[in-house]
Order: structure tokens, then sequence, then C-alpha cells
């Protein structure tokens, strides 16, 4: 009677537990520790948002999330998802919906967006890819949604050139990386500050991405409802990026 009970008292607790599609878990890597949530294109409905009808930024993962219950949805997963200016506009590239926002930028320029090469994050149908800023204008892919941010930390299983092993600057970062077959894309935050080699080093040594792009760092926030994560904070975000679920 006890096993039995402990049993439905965990299935209810797993029934009442926030679903939020993407697998996250925490893990440690070379000491530090970082949040990591996968998403299948096959299954999961990952978009990315910047303003809402009114034409402002969302700014928070919980104002998105109320924009989207009036259309009888709901936010699951959520990570900022590229670099932007004070007004919260995008520093580089941005399609939604097939709309492009802004250009891509492909010289290179101050601060970390800058750092070349850096890359996509594009959305089609049924996948994802991070693409090298400059192989992704020859290739002209045909994205449903798109956001441009940098530097790569991953370019075809090698590091960033520029990421020195001895670097002291260190912050909270967050990135995503995709498979090569588009089916995957693994976003990982730090919980430590770390640089961009101890970075990129996780999604090329333990995660085993071929291509990986970094979103953003200090003001990095993660949605996890599976892991009782908000993301809430004080700073309000540009772009970001997460899976629509339908409300329950």
């Amino acid at each position: 009677m006890i096993r039995a009970g402990l049993i439905a008292f965990a299935l209810l607790a797993l029934k009442g537990t926030p679903a939020d599609a993407a697998e996250c878990r925490n893990i440690t890597f070379d000491g530090s520790s970082y949040t990591i949530c996968e998403v299948d294109l096959k299954r999961d409905d990952l978009r990315l948002f910047l303003n809402n009808d009114a034409g402002a930024p969302y700014g928070f993962f919980g104002s998105l999330d109320e924009a989207l219950k009036a259309q009888g949805l709901r936010l699951g997963f959520a990570m900022n998802a590229g670099m932007y200016h004070e007004d919260r506009s995008p520093v580089g590239h941005y399609i939604e919906e097939g709309v492009e926002a802004r250009g891509v930028i492909d010289s290179a320029g101050p601060g970390n967006f800058g750092l070349l090469p850096n890359g996509v994050f594009c959305l089609r149908e049924g996948r994802a890819d991070v693409i090298e800023t400059k192989r992704y204008l020859k290739a002209k892919p045909n994205c449903r949604f798109a956001t441009q941010s940098g530097p790569m930390l991953v370019i075809d299983g090698a590091l960033h050139p520029r990421f020195l092993p001895d670097s002291t600057s260190r912050y909270i970062r967050n990135g995503v990386g995709t498979t090569a077959d588009g089916k995957r894309a693994v976003f990982a935050i730090s919980n430590d500050v770390v640089t961009f080699h101890e970075f990129a080093r996780l999604y090329r040594d333990e995660l085993d991405l071929p291509n990986a792009l970094y979103f953003d760092g200090n003001i990095s926030r993660l949605r996890a409802p599976g892991l009782r994560r908000s993301g809430a904070g004080f700073t309000t975000l540009g772009p970001i990026v997460g899976i629509v679920t339908p409300a329950k």
C-alpha cells in the first residue's frame, strides 16, 4: 500500500509539473555548471519573437507568455536569442514568420558580435541550423525565423580561432548548437561565469555538435518550466527563442 501510494504521488507530481517540450537538464563540464535544453525540431514548435502587436518588444518571457495565451497557446522553454540595441532591436539579421526585419551584417566590428566569424541561427520546416554568416549569404536558406549573433563558438568542429584558453573574461553565457542533420537544437546557459573558450568546448567536447553560436553574456536568461526556472529578470530582452505549445 505504501509503495502504491508513493507511485501515485510521484505520477501526480509529474502530471503537475509544467511541460516545456524541451528536454532540460543540469550538467557539470570541466568544473562548471550548465543547464542544457534539447529541442526536437520534428516534434517541437520552436519560434523567434521580438515585438508584440503594438510594435513594442515583449521584453520578458512572462509578457510573451501572456500574449500567447490570448491565442490559446503558451510559452514553454525560452531563451534570449541574440544581441540587441538600446531600443531592443536586433544588432544583426532577423527574420520572423518569413518577414525580414534586419538584413545580414557580414563585416567585422566592435564587440562580440563583430568578432568574425559570426553566424545565423536559422529555423526552417522541421529543422534548425547554425550557419556561419558568409556561408549563409551564399546558401540563401529560406528561413521562417532567423537571428544573427556572434561570435561562432564552433565552426565545423573547430573552436573559434580567436578564443584564448587563458582568457580572464568571464561571464554567464548562453548559446545554441545544432546537429548536422538539423533535427536537434541544443541550447545552453552557464550557471557559473565562464570564458568563451570554456563555453565553446562545452559544445565541441561535451555536446559533440559541429556548429554552435554565441547568443549573449551577462544578461543571459533561461525559462525552463520543467526545472522550475522562470527566467525572470529586471532587464528587458530583445529577440527571444522559445517553444510554443497549446494552452491546457
